[in-house]
């Protein structure tokens, strides 16, 4: 009986911190636009890498593409924000089916942008990891892990009130 308590607190607690974190991040990206821009300009024209022949076609230094890159982000993070938020309303609701969908979504979202767009495609198309100034893969690494221990607690099963023993979930 407290474990199916617990585990829709805990999944709540867990995706509305998740939501905090991206909202202020979102937030900090849109009120403070040239402290990351300036981070994915260098990402992106892999100006602090090594600067290897047979890596460096890869580079992109056209501004406007830059800027479309880091704007498209900032997009995804908000949108990811809102679906989080709206989760972890729906967990406060004891909407739980509704609840570990929207979750499941925005934390989703998250694990995409943190580890396809920062440590695949910066982290090693960009060769990000190359750089002592603008090398971002620990903090992607940390969200990254971060959601999707998360996403886990969101899909762990609950036991039903009044069952022996069985958790099948079913409800959650």
């Amino acid at each position: 009986m407290a474990a199916a308590r617990a585990l829709p607190l805990t999944a709540t607690l867990l995706t509305g911190t998740v939501a905090l974190y991206i909202t202020l991040v979102a937030f900090g990206n849109i009120t403070d636009f040239g402290t990351n821009q300036q981070f994915v300009q260098h990402v992106l024209a892999m100006d602090t890498t090594f600067k290897d022949d047979d890596l460096m076609w890869r580079a992109v230094e056209s501004k406007g593409l830059q800027d479309a890159a880091y704007i498209a982000i900032i997009v995804w993070e908000t949108i990811a924000a809102l679906v989080l938020i709206l989760g972890t309303f729906q967990w406060l609701r004891h909407d739980h089916v509704r609840a570990r969908r929207t979750s499941t979504l925005g934390l989703l979202m998250l694990m995409l942008l943190f580890g396809a767009g920062f440590l695949a495609i910066g982290g090693e198309w960009f060769a990000m990891w190359q750089s002592e100034d603008w090398n971002g893969l620990d903090a992607a690494m940390r969200v990254f892990l971060l959601s999707g221990v998360v996403l886990v607690v969101v899909h762990l099963p609950v036991e039903r009130a009044g069952s022996a023993g069985g958790s099948s979930g079913a409800d959650v």
